[in-house]
């Protein structure tokens, strides 16, 4: 009794948790909804004597989820989903594919003669399977796997210490409102255009920009600078409106 109550809390929450990996605007929630899905359908083959699999099932997918979730927060634009996104694409092909693989599988398991033998020796047959999967390279496949998690991770570390809005070590730093800017390109304070801080402006409505000349090809007119002694580095002052 209380191993049907189990399968049926784990199969639940393992679509529960399916579903809101498409719900989700995070990449980071996404992942880790996929880890907890998978999680527990590893739970279900440990109930039903896959203890070997179901093991295997979580060790894999804890690592690759986890290695997952890092790759987005140091690579994906929007990793914690503070813009809105979709999560699935082909809505109608999707939902079309995923009730006919439902309705196969469903005919399949009521309609098959399933044997209901209880296995013989179910521990030498568990034991047979690792052997035969792993065969005698388990301590060498685990420490490899160890040492490839730790170097994706010291490499991502290495590479990232330049994060999307700045260095790491100088704090975040907005992205300048010109998608043309350089990287490295002062951040303009809120109400001004692109081209006020290093061309002044275009001179103001019918202004000439200043002393020597235009005053810079940056931003609108309006309350454009006084374009320097060289029609460049404009002060912020107004251009006029003549």
């Amino acid at each position: 009794m209380g191993a049907d109550i189990a399968f049926w809390v784990f199969a639940a929450a393992a679509v529960w948790f399916g579903w809101r990996v498409f719900r989700t605007d995070s990449m980071v929630r996404a992942s880790f909804a996929l880890l907890a899905s998978l999680l527990n359908a590893g739970a279900i083959m440990v109930l039903l004597a896959g203890e070997y699999l179901g093991m295997a099932v979580w060790f894999m997918m804890t690592v690759e989820m986890t290695v997952m979730a890092i790759f987005m927060v140091a690579f994906m634009m929007n990793p914690a989903g503070l813009n809105p996104m979709q999560m699935v694409h082909q809505h109608r092909t999707a939902i079309a594919a995923g009730a006919s693989v439902f309705a196969v599988l469903t005919v399949a398991m009521v309609t098959a003669d399933l044997p209901d033998r209880p296995v013989r020796d179910a521990a030498g047959a568990i034991r047979a399977l690792g052997h035969e999967v792993m065969g005698s390279s388990m301590l060498v496949m685990q420490t490899v796997g160890v040492t490839l998690l730790a170097t994706m991770i010291g490499a991502t570390v290495l590479t990232s210490a330049r994060g999307r809005y700045g260095p790491s070590d100088e704090g975040s730093l907005p992205p300048s409102l010109d998608p043309d800017a350089p990287p490295d390109a002062p951040v303009l304070p809120t109400g001004h255009a692109p081209g006020s801080v290093a061309g002044g402006g275009h001179g103001g409505h019918g202004g000439d920009g200043g002393d020597g000349g235009h005053g810079g090809h940056g931003g609108h007119g309006g309350h454009g600078g006084h374009g320097g002694h060289d029609g460049h580095d404009g002060h912020d002052g107004h251009g006029g409106h003549g």
